[in-house]
């Protein structure tokens, strides 16, 4: 399990990212998302899809934060562009359009941002996403139509 772990950290911290919003709330949710899967190795199923699993704590993991907020209440976000670092690299131009699609993904709702992530960058297919999601198929694919109508608008600029 430690060693399949390690190649899943990038798609387990770009969806991290995607649901905090920040990067230091996104390492937490990753490490946290670790430690679960190692103390409950016994419980993941040979044969089946790895990723599925890690992401499916991760998420879980993200709501009972999401819950504890609300009783706290208090902890804010940070708009995608915040969580960003660019090196000024030759890179400005990509980074520049990069962090507007980051942007305007930030700007969707929870749910389309997690079916956006799942779907398009992660390469889920929608009964995957919906069953990690804990969603029917439908609603991801309402969300995702919502989203492509929402980001439609980057295409014209």
């Amino acid at each position: 399990m430690r060693d399949a772990l390690g190649d899943h950290l990038v798609s387990l911290w770009r969806f991290a990212l995607i649901l905090s919003r920040r990067r230091d709330t996104a390492e937490d949710l990753v490490q946290a998302t670790c430690v679960r899967a190692l103390e409950r190795a016994d419980q993941y199923q040979p044969g089946t899809r790895l990723d599925r699993w890690l992401f499916a704590i991760l998420h879980s993991i993200w709501l009972n934060e999401i819950r504890a907020r609300r009783v706290r209440a208090g902890a804010g976000t940070v708009d995608a562009e915040l969580a960003l670092v660019f090196d000024g690299g030759e890179a400005t131009e990509t980074n520049i359009l990069a962090a507007q699609v980051l942007s305007a993904i930030g700007a969707l709702s929870d749910g389309q941002r997690e079916a956006v992530l799942l779907v398009y960058a992660e390469g889920y297919a929608y009964r995957e996403a919906a069953a990690l999601l804990g969603v029917p198929v439908g609603t991801i694919m309402s969300r995702l139509a919502a989203a492509r109508e929402r980001l439609a608008g980057l295409k014209d600029e």
